[in-house]
């Protein structure tokens, strides 16, 4: 028997189960593991999916949510719109002449550099970066709300402030609405407060003394110089360099009387800015050449007096008052004449210094309101659409975003 080829059925099968599970051994493969980064990119792509059927059949099916919202929106439109009040707006456009000083010094060298440096380059002086704060100021809003107008209402001139006084301009239903709602807390606490008693400071009518006082206004004054922020506004343009004007009003011919008043009152008051120091320096050289012309006048008539006495007598002493007459005369009429040259000067500064406003847009009487009612009508209207799509698309994901609330969140894998 060959000892090579020695073999059993056995332990051939007893061998070849033995490698098998031998090479299930080495062949195991390592667990995968699923990285987060791939779960969370799988959930956020199945969150971003949006589907635009299943929204466009939620609408349809709440058709008739939308069409409540939208039908009682319009109806609050239309209340809104008939309510309403209308409203004018005038617009002037100015160009103030600000003369050759912004070309001086570093102005002319920046302008020939191509440099634009608008309304700055004019150091000491009144630019038109400043006009809005003069249209703003308390005193400019005091004469433009006691300035007579045009009311439909009256047969007669009378003032803004005179107007909502004596009542003629009556709060709509919508102000009623806005008081009791929005500004509920201010009337509460305007009634827990009390009316507050007028404190007269002085009596500016009686009052003789030139001394400088502050400005006293009322608290009814205050109130509508406050409403004045809405009335008037004032534009700059610092790269073309005019000025815009816009004035609003609850009627026509009253809306355009008050911008002509405001835009007068604008170029006297920079006027009366500009040439304040020019002025003050008129006015001294011309009480100076008053007195000075006077006081020649005077030794003129003096002199002639002595002259036609002395005609007829030699006298030494008559001759030397003569001569003393002539000197006094001489002296004040050499004076007399500088000051007259000065005074020449002094007037052409003022008018040097005189601002000249350009109207390049000229006040016009408004023939259409600036408010529509038709468009307060679609704007309520597109409101209501959108809030009842609002409310029938959060009722569709309602349930589904309360369900992943509800969902325990999942432990974090190790």
């Amino acid at each position: 028997m060959d000892e090579k080829n020695f073999s059993t059925p056995e332990i051939d099968e007893e061998f070849s189960s033995s490698s098998n599970g031998f090479e299930d051994k080495t062949n195991i493969s390592e667990p995968k593991v699923e990285h987060p980064q791939n779960t969370t990119h799988s959930l956020n792509d199945e969150d971003e999916g949006i589907d635009i059927m299943a929204m466009v059949r939620n609408l349809w099916d709440g058709r008739k949510t939308i069409i409540i919202c939208t039908v009682i929106f319009i109806v609050l439109g239309v209340l809104a719109a008939i309510n309403m009040k209308r409203t004018y707006t005038v617009s002037t456009v100015m160009v103030p002449q600000l003369g050759n000083s912004n070309k001086s010094g570093l102005g002319g060298l920046a302008s020939l550099a191509g440099i634009d440096m608008g309304f700055n380059a004019n150091n000491g002086e009144l630019t038109p970066l400043a006009y809005p704060q003069i249209v703003s100021s308390v005193p400019f809003r005091l004469k433009l709300m006691h300035t007579p107008l045009h009311f439909d209402k009256c047969d007669t001139l009378i003032s803004m402030f005179d107007y909502v006084e004596a009542g003629y301009e009556k709060p709509t239903v919508l102000d009623y609405v806005k008081k009791y709602t929005i500004g509920l807390p201010g009337v509460i606490m305007s009634a827990l407060k009390g009316e507050e008693p007028e404190v007269v400071y002085y009596d500016a009518a009686s009052d003789t003394d030139s001394t400088p006082r502050p400005l006293a206004i009322s608290m009814k004054e205050y109130k509508m110089q406050k409403a004045f922020e809405q009335i008037i506004t004032l534009d700059v343009d610092k790269k073309e360099g005019f000025i815009t004007l816009n004035v609003t009003g609850s009627e026509p011919l009253m809306t355009a009387e008050l911008a002509m008043k405001a835009q007068q009152l604008l170029q006297d008051e920079v006027t009366r800015f500009r040439i304040e120091k020019s002025q003050s320096e008129l006015d001294y050289i011309q009480a100076r050449f008053n007195e000075i012309k006077a006081e020649n006048d005077r030794n003129q008539m003096s002199l002639a007096v002595a002259t036609d006495r002395t005609q007829n007598v030699a006298t030494t002493s008559a001759q030397i008052g003569k001569q003393r007459m002539q000197s006094k005369y001489n002296v004040s009429n050499a004076v007399f004449v500088e000051l007259a040259k000065q005074l020449e000067q002094a007037k052409m500064q003022v008018k040097k210094d005189t601002p000249v406003f350009t109207i390049i847009q000229p006040v016009t009487i408004p023939n259409k309101a600036a408010n529509s009612r038709a468009k307060k009508v679609v704007i309520w209207t597109f409101l209501g659409f959108v809030l009842g799509c609002g409310i029938v698309i959060c009722k569709g994901y309602w349930p589904t975003l309360k369900e992943k609330l509800a969902k325990p969140a999942e432990e974090p894998l190790k």
